[in-house]
């Protein structure tokens, strides 16, 4: 199912390839999929070519996390910060923040 997934997910990037819901999908699968490499590509490419799609920063802080390069993914959280805040997307904010306290090793909130 994951192949038919992806499949029609390159098939779409065929058609549209520079949508930003597009590359966020790809970005997604692959990382579902354990394939590293093409995820950072995708959501790279999305924080260089759509930086206010802020909902890619949270996914690639947490990607970095996820293989060791905390430092990076909290560089990540923070440029997803000031996105969110530009876009006045308050959710986002608070989710990456609070992704941020937690790879930060912060045990409070800020205000």
């Amino acid at each position: 199912m994951q192949n038919t997934r992806l499949a029609k997910l390159l098939e779409f990037l065929g058609s549209e390839p520079n949508d930003p819901f597009i590359l966020y999908a790809l970005a997604t699968e692959y990382n579902s999929l354990n394939d590293h490499e093409n995820a950072f590509s995708y959501y790279l490419k999305l924080v260089n070519e759509h930086p206010d799609y802020v909902g890619t920063y949270y996914h690639l802080g947490k990607l970095y996390e996820q293989v060791g390069q905390k430092d990076r993914g909290i560089e990540i959280y923070q440029q997803g910060m000031a996105a969110a805040r530009a876009k006045r997307d308050m959710h986002a904010l608070s989710e990456l923040q609070g992704a941020y306290n937690s790879a930060a090793g912060l045990d409070f909130e800020d205000d």
